[in-house]
């Protein structure tokens, strides 16, 4: 097994028995390192270094930060870069029922993401010569 994926596959396991929308449409996927865990193909929380953190924005950072969240961060090139994603709080890193609202704040925040991001352009079709 990976390094870190005993952990992510607990994570997994906790949001599963979160509930719905969780028990049927969360996935694990491994990415720089660490994971990250989708539901419906948005990616709504990351796992580095065997700690969870979940998707925030503007208006969920405040309660989260006030539950003890800590923001997710590292370094490049001597310079520290903060995402949009924070620790679970302490009192949902065990218990599936606490771990419910921050779930569902943190799969909000990513499909208000989602929703902001451009729509992918789909390539353009190759003309036949028609010729003769």
């Amino acid at each position: 097994m990976p390094p870190g994926s005993e952990f992510a596959e607990h994570a997994l396991d906790l949001l599963v028995r979160v509930g719905p929308p969780f028990d049927t449409c969360a996935r694990l996927r491994r990415m720089f390192g660490g994971h990250g865990i989708f539901c419906d193909d948005v990616m709504f929380a990351l796992i580095a270094d065997d700690t969870l953190y979940l998707k925030v924005d503007d208006a969920t950072k405040p309660a989260f930060l006030d539950a003890g969240s800590l923001p997710f961060h590292y370094e490049k090139s001597g310079r520290t870069i903060e995402l949009s994603y924070v620790t679970a709080p302490d009192s949902a890193s065990e218990d599936a029922d606490e771990l419910r609202e921050w779930a569902h704040l943190a799969l909000a925040a990513a499909n208000r993401a989602q929703a902001r991001k451009p729509a992918k352009k789909k390539p353009a079709k190759k003309r036949r010569n028609t010729r003769s």
